[in-house]
């Protein structure tokens, strides 16, 4: 079983350092995790993502038990061996799908039935199933079942999904105690924009000695502000003692103010999303480097940054890469990416240990 030991508290804001232990090692909080949906961050080696310093990744359990599935994974030696990534591994639940792949699934009190977006075949997924693909992969954090609710959605359709989460993640828990097993179960707080939801979620969730927390159903659509809001009150009603996760949170700014509500862990697609489309993070802001002020600028993506693609390369060779198509671009603008989000995190918990 993992521990959580809280280092530090903020003499400023609610955000705090800490240290999350297990079996494959421990991982500094507040940490940004990327993302490796299909068994890979996109255009990044594993090799890079040390070079980068990342500390965990995460990966998605419904798109690899489609493809290549667990029985492959495992005759590959797990998740780790397949992708020669030695260090912590997250995997999400499938729930994320329930929302995103809302066409082509259907919900019962047993699972969750989907329509394979690969080849249309049937996959049914129950809280129990879920577990035991997780374990197959061999991931050290794993998430239980659950209904990422949309927004917008009615209280009497929230509540809905409220009531059946609740009854998948006792169900996880039950089936992940069983295995007696190294892996981290987090229990997972839903309940949509609606506080009172929220506030039953946590204390039905937290009535479990999980692990962890996460906060799901944020930075599903909603504005700014109300995620805002429900970070603030989610976090600062989860035990003190343990780590608490947001979902699906990247933007810098976001990662910031949930930070300092004392959120400890972070993931999502954006940075390797955004530099597929040519979209890079500076100081200065988000910016697109096919705009025509880049064409022949010399200067690195961002001058503060010690990444690999700011130390060698400039912007305008970079758009050039972009704008012929040219595999590399993207590769540095997903290194760049990643690698400002990873040092923006590891340099507000310094900050918070430093009291600076």
């Amino acid at each position: 079983m993992g521990s959580f030991e809280l280092l530090k508290h903020s003499k400023k804001s609610k955000a705090r350092a800490g240290i999350l232990r297990t079996s494959r090692g421990s991982i500094p909080t507040p940490v940004f995790m990327p993302v490796g949906t299909q068994g890979t961050v996109k255009t990044l080696t594993p090799h890079m993502l040390e070079e980068i310093g990342v500390d965990i990744i995460l990966s998605n359990t419904y798109h690899l038990a489609l493809r290549p599935g667990v029985e492959m994974i495992s005759k590959l030696g797990g998740l780790h061996a397949m992708m020669q990534w030695h260090k912590p591994i997250l995997t999400d639940s499938g729930g994320y799908q329930v929302f995103s792949l809302a066409k082509i699934r259907k919900i019962s009190p047993e699972g969750v039935m989907f329509r394979s977006h690969i080849d249309g075949s049937s996959v049914f997924f129950t809280p129990e199933s879920v577990i035991d693909t997780q374990e197959g992969l061999g991931s050290d954090i794993w998430m239980p079942l659950d209904i990422c609710t949309a927004y917008p959605s009615s209280k009497e359709t929230t509540k809905r999904d409220l009531d059946l989460t609740h009854e998948w993640e006792a169900r996880s828990e039950r089936h992940w105690k069983r295995k007696n097993t190294d892996a981290l179960l987090f229990g997972l707080i839903q309940g949509g924009m609606f506080k009172e939801y929220r506030k039953e979620s946590i204390e039905f969730v937290t009535q479990y000695d999980f692990p962890g927390y996460a906060i799901g159903g944020v930075s599903v659509g909603e504005p700014r502000e109300m995620m805002d809001e429900i970070l603030s009150f989610c976090a600062e009603s989860l035990p003190q003692h343990k780590p608490r996760y947001a979902m699906g949170i990247g933007l810098p700014d976001n990662l910031d103010v949930a930070i300092s509500q004392g959120v400890d862990m972070f993931d999502c697609v954006v940075p390797t999303r955004l530099a597929r489309h040519g979209h890079f993070f500076s100081r200065e802001g988000q910016c697109n480097i096919r705009n025509q002020r880049f064409r022949t600028d010399t200067s690195p993506l961002d001058p503060a940054c010690q990444c690999y693609a700011c130390k060698h390369f400039s912007r305008a060779y970079i758009r050039h890469l972009i704008a012929a198509r040219e595999i590399l671009g993207i590769t540095l603008l997903s290194y760049h990416n990643v690698y400002f989000l990873v040092h923006r995190v590891k340099k507000i918990r310094e900050e918070i240990l430093n009291e600076t």
